[in-house]
């Protein structure tokens, strides 16, 4: 049964990376709790899925401004400076919400800040990508990957379920400040990891220079792009929350709000649990595709429910093949970049699975807004099948991808 599960003794034996994994746990619950907090804000505000949708606009735009720039500075700078940098301004973000949720409610703010929210986590997570492969060795990316998937769709369950609970009982702003108390909480762990020398931070190279050795790099890797890209198309096409805050108030129910967040999220747990059953598996670029194009299906049948419960079945469903996708990119990612690049490749990692998330709001809310909700959910899944089977056909390096191989590259590489 062991060997079925996620291997959490990597934090009995890295010190260092437990502190870090325990402060990002705490920091990501209550981030999931303002993922839910703020469409939710300006639905109540405007009674507009539109808006809603375009607030994934307007963070993508910050993504886009910040998450090159912020993959960059990893790679040139110390990381873990740059962490407690991070963890400080999102601190005050989720402040900065409190305060306007007590004495403003403006839905301009809460844009402003939903976009500066979302540029810090793009100079944050680039630095926290290649600050943890510092502190793994290379036997570890595999348990890692499967242990930070636990987190993720634990924290997705329980973040969104506290968060509508939250909302129902004690109001935004002490939700907001809850979220801030838990970026406070991460940086009080990073103080206590010990810093590490960066493999890039002595080298004299141009801004400009760096961002396109980075580029250049992850062009010339059919595997990279591959993963981006599939991860990219489900996304955009298949991700229906920002449909989920009317949905709520006109089919399941105020209370099913919560729910309908943290469902994708049961799945992902699930899976997640019995993650070490997949550790075996080496066809990663075939593994991605398939868990992409059962994640589509998955959404269609969503699309086709009137009853919640059956809904929440197949939204938990469709969060099971995301987090099978999600472990076999992120074994990927780890085994095929070298450190000194590792930072600007998670950026554009990030840009790959949060420019689609963002453009896939935006695509549902218009959609929904002409034909209504099912049409932009099924239609979503429908689209995603199609575009991952293209993929497969174009990208046949990405298909015949096998870990064994990625390992060998990045001893090369380095």
């Amino acid at each position: 049964m062991k060997k079925y599960l996620p291997d959490f003794s990597l934090l009995n034996r890295n010190r260092p990376f437990a502190l870090l994994f325990f402060g990002q746990w705490v920091s990501f619950m209550g981030s999931m709790m303002t993922v839910v907090a703020v469409p939710y804000q300006v639905y109540q505000e405007t009674h507009s899925m539109a808006l809603v949708g375009s607030l994934g606009l307007v963070q993508l735009g910050s993504l886009l401004v910040c998450a090159l720039w912020g993959g960059t500075i990893a790679d040139k700078y110390h990381r873990k400076p740059l962490l407690l940098l991070t963890g400080l301004l999102s601190t005050v973000g989720s402040l900065c919400l409190a305060f306007n949720a007590h004495f403003f409610s403006s839905v301009p703010l809460i844009f402003l800040l939903a976009a500066f929210m979302v540029g810090v986590t793009a100079v944050d997570r680039p630095s926290r990508d290649a600050f943890v492969q510092q502190i793994l060795q290379k036997e570890d990316f595999v348990a890692y990957s499967s242990i930070t998937a636990f987190k993720n769709n634990f924290c997705m369950i329980v973040g969104p379920a506290i968060g509508g609970l939250l909302l129902a009982h004690a109001g935004l702003v002490i939700l907001y400040s809850l979220d801030a108390f838990s970026f406070l909480f991460i940086l009080c762990t990073l103080f206590f990891v010990p810093s590490h020398a960066n493999p890039g931070a002595d080298r004299k190279v141009a801004f400009w220079a760096s961002l396109k050795e980075g580029l250049q790099f992850a062009a010339s890797k059919q595997t990279l792009m591959g993963s981006y890209l599939v991860d990219f198309l489900a996304m955009l096409f298949g991700m229906p929350m920002a449909l989920f805050p009317a949905m709520a108030l006109h089919m399941f129910g105020t209370a099913s709000l919560g729910w309908l967040y943290a469902a994708p999220a049961v799945g992902g747990l699930a899976f997640s649990v019995i993650s070490g059953s997949v550790s075996k598996i080496k066809r990663h670029g075939l593994a991605i595709s398939i868990s992409a194009a059962l994640w589509g299906i998955a959404i269609i049948f969503f699309g086709l429910c009137h009853s919640l419960w059956l809904a929440l079945f197949f939204l938990a469903l469709a969060g099971g093949f995301d987090a099978a996708s999600g472990l076999f990119r992120q074994t990927l990612w780890n085994e095929t970049v070298p450190n000194v690049l590792r930072g600007r490749l998670a950026s554009l990692e990030m840009l790959s699975y949060m420019s689609g998330p963002k453009l896939g709001d935006a695509e549902a809310g218009f959609i929904a807004s002409v034909w209504g909700i099912p049409a932009s959910i099924i239609s979503g899944g429908v689209l995603t099948v199609l575009s991952v089977f293209v993929c497969g056909v174009a990208l046949p390096e990405f298909m015949a991808y096998s870990s064994e191989v990625g390992t060998a590259n990045l001893e090369v590489q380095k």
